[in-house]
């Protein structure tokens, strides 16, 4: 059997969070166990997405869901369903969408490095607002005979510039245009799964391989059946924009099967993992001289999510000898490798994908280098 040991690929200890780059998440054994039954027998993969997305709606009590490639997909997808519709013709223009309803209005704060997927499916950005401040009226201005819909970053929420989503809804609605929300990594809590949907968001996006712990490679997509349907018509396996963004039927069945253990975990047993180990790692850490330690909560964009605590370390880098990033590179550097995040300011500790006892392992790792040196 060919193993990581096998390639000469490196194991990490992941403290930075459900990162894409760093392979999102760990499986349950049941989500594998579903994927190799699944591998068994052939199925007509678009009754499989009818079935698992009905299945689904009914464990959230939302009007309909639908699985997809990735959250980045789902963007695709989304972005297609307001431009082409189910028109089949059109539908086989994209990404080429001149003449057609292209424009997609979106604060400037709530730009980010997945608006590629926008683009990539014909979508052309519409901004309001600055870095300061956002108004309502700035949104109602943009609205004409081009806008086919108004993008959401759940994250950027925290932003000051930011109007909330309520406020945006209820402008785009008055407009009868859909809002497609971003929420690929807003999980925990998961009353989020239903959330954005109960607030009046037409589409919700969610990545499959983050908290879920479904198959990396998977999404979430929520909302209303007719949009929902033309984001099928737009996707695999027709031949549409999205036949690229493939879904295996191991997959399909993988999230489904992880979404159903989700919705009866117990969240509040993982909170207080996640507290245990964050707690731990400050007593051993607080009292090297060269660290200015804090735990708390991020109060910025992509932080994988927001409701997770972790450590603020600050570096001193005369005491040290060394900045941030190189203490960062160091972690990462002969095993056990500790990946973490680093900020502006901050070198970062995300408990989230930690393992029972690892938080031990990166103090050691720490320790050790501050050693070294």
């Amino acid at each position: 059997m060919v193993t990581y040991n096998k390639l000469g690929v490196k194991k990490i200890i992941n403290a930075a969070g459900t990162y894409t780059k760093y392979s999102g998440s760990l499986m349950k054994e049941e989500v594998l166990d579903a994927m190799k039954k699944a591998s068994k027998q052939f199925v007509d993969i678009d009754e499989l997405l009818t079935k698992s997305g009905q299945y689904i709606a009914g464990l959230l009590d939302v009007e309909a869901a639908l699985i997809t490639a990735g959250a980045a997909a789902g963007l695709a997808l989304s972005t297609a369903a307001c431009i082409a519709g189910n028109n089949k013709y059109l539908s086989r223009q994209l990404p080429l969408s001149d003449g057609l309803k292209n424009e997609f209005i979106v604060m400037k704060s709530h730009r980010n490095p997945y608006d590629q997927a926008v683009i990539t499916a014909g979508g052309k950005f519409v901004e309001i607002g600055n870095a300061i401040e956002t108004f309502g009226w700035e949104l109602e201005g943009a609205v004409n005979e081009k806008t086919a819909g108004v993008f959401f970053f759940v994250q950027s929420d925290m932003f000051r510039a930011s109007l909330t989503l309520k406020k945006i809804i209820e402008i785009a609605h008055r407009h009868n245009l859909p809002v497609i929300v971003d929420a690929a990594a807003e999980l925990p809590p998961k009353e989020n799964l239903t959330k954005f949907v109960n607030q009046g968001a037409d589409i919700v996006l969610f990545s499959g391989g983050k908290d879920l712990r479904g198959p990396q490679s998977s999404g979430l997509m929520l909302g209303r059946q007719e949009l929902l349907d033309k984001c099928r018509a737009n996707g695999y396996p027709n031949h549409a924009l999205g036949r690229p963004m493939k879904l295996d039927k191991e997959t399909i069945m993988g999230l489904t099967t992880a979404i159903e253990l989700y919705l009866n975990e117990d969240q509040k047993a993982r909170m207080e993992q996640w507290e245990e180990q964050t707690d731990f790692m400050y007593e051993k850490l607080k009292n090297i001289e060269a660290f200015e330690i804090e735990l708390g909560y991020p109060d910025q964009p992509l932080t994988q999510p927001a409701s997770i605590p972790r450590l603020f370390i600050e570096v001193d880098e005369e005491i040290l000898g060394f900045n941030k990033e190189q203490l960062r590179d160091k972690l990462a550097q002969d095993e056990p490798v500790v990946i973490v995040e680093t900020d502006k300011n901050h070198l970062l500790i995300n408990p989230h994908m930690l393992q029972r006892g690892e938080e031990k392992i990166i103090v050691k790792k720490f320790k050790d280098i501050i050693k070294e040196e």
